[in-house]
């Protein structure tokens, strides 16, 4: 069963729309700075989102409760981008549409005054529970639209976002609906960021995935959201898309907490799910969106997996360069750049690196490259040992 992507929205320090993202992307455009959302000494940098975040005509039922949250504005903001890609209405109540998106950060009360008040006072105001509770992504996006099929917030660290487009994937190819929102979103919050720094793996300079002196990664927010339809329901009404999801692929390394195992093998058979989930071979493959987040491990792990998959020649990069890495949200927007790649045909180059490391045999692409092919891989890799592969197809 074929499975079109009919619909890509996505919103990130790197622009509030896709068109944005690309042209940042051209440029070479990196916009990180210092914290603005709340007060920190911490002096890594950030990739923030500064643009307006929602439409209010758009999330008309959610912006009833002042102060949403902020992982619901930005996941709010990339969705009406892939409605309106799509051509879809905001009512979805006569279509059977399941919404599955992931996130990392929403799914846990960071609300730091709140819990400062209870300790010293053993009371608090209920608001930001009630905001937590109603930010819940795909319940609270699956009623502002009336969608009536299936909704479901994955949490499974960095992976979410990937792991939220194969669930919907297999709820399509199944029948469980005709249409599926997917993807994820996560904002920057100080718990995190303060997280992040104590493990030691946060950069006090813009990160260099894959590059040998890297130092680290940069925190960043935003929201990826793609429009899944059958091809009957795409059909029924006249929409055409190039742009296929064709595979999905997850494994697990029960290795450790937060370091990926060392051989790879979580990862390798995550992709090479993917790939016989899509009935492809790695030599159909043209380009590979990397996780790379400039982690020392992750990296020389990821690049070893690579080459070992698709060969030395093989054109890869990150986009966390351009975005910071996006946690829960970093699946859903790698998918949806890796899906506008295909589309019009050119990768960017991979923001920050510069030296190759003799222990990576293979470096990303420094320069702004065409690509000819029909399939591109998306990794995501998350705490937990958690692996997910997503294979994204270009009718010729």
């Amino acid at each position: 069963m074929k499975i079109f992507i009919t619909g890509i929205g996505g919103i990130s320090a790197a622009g509030k729309n896709i068109t944005e993202h690309l042209k940042s992307f051209r440029l070479m455009k990196r916009n990180a700075g210092t914290v603005s959302l709340f007060d920190t000494s911490l002096p890594y940098p950030v990739f923030e989102v500064k643009s307006p975040l929602v439409n209010k005509q758009v999330n008309k039922q959610v912006n009833k409760q002042k102060n949403e949250m902020r992982t619901l504005s930005l996941a709010m903001s990339a969705l009406k981008e892939a409605l309106h890609d799509a051509g879809l209405q905001k009512d979805f109540s006569a279509i059977k549409t399941g919404v599955c998106l992931g996130t990392s950060v929403a799914s846990q009360l960071n609300d730091i005054d709140f819990y400062r008040t209870y300790r010293n006072t053993g009371a608090a105001g209920m608001a930001p529970v009630d905001r937590f509770l109603k930010g819940n992504l795909a319940e609270a996006i699956a009623k502002s639209i009336k969608a009536n099929g299936p909704s479901v917030t994955v949490v499974n660290a960095c992976s979410s976002g990937a792991d939220a487009i194969g669930v919907a994937l297999s709820w399509l190819r199944n029948g469980v609906c005709d249409i599926a929102i997917a993807g994820g979103a996560d904002e920057l919050n100080r718990v995190p960021l303060c997280g992040f720094g104590a493990l030691g793996i946060l950069s006090k300079s813009l990160c260099s995935p894959f590059d040998k002196d890297r130092s680290g990664l940069n925190l960043g927010e935003g929201a990826g959201v793609l429009i899944l339809e059958t091809e009957k329901s795409a059909s029924l009404r006249g929409k055409k898309s190039a742009l296929r999801l064709a595979g999905y692929g997850a494994a697990a390394d029960a290795y450790h907490l937060t370091a990926p195992r060392p051989d790879g093998s979580g990862l390798e058979s995550a992709l090479r799910k993917s790939l016989a989930d899509a009935n492809i071979t790695p030599q159909d493959v043209c380009f590979v969106n990397a996780h790379g987040t400039a982690t020392h491990d992750n990296d020389k792990v990821e690049g070893i997996v690579i080459e070992k998959i698709f060969g030395p020649k093989i054109k890869f990069l990150s986009t966390k360069g351009y975005t910071g890495h996006t946690l829960g949200a970093a699946g859903g927007l790698e998918a949806a750049f890796t899906a506008s790649a295909l589309r019009e045909c050119w990768i960017p180059a991979s923001a920050g690196f510069v030296r190759q490391d003799e222990n990576i045999p293979v470096k990303p692409i420094t320069e702004q490259t065409q690509i000819n092919g029909s399939f591109a891989v998306s990794t995501s890799l998350a705490f937990g040992g958690n692996n997910a592969s997503i294979v994204i197809a270009r009718n010729q």
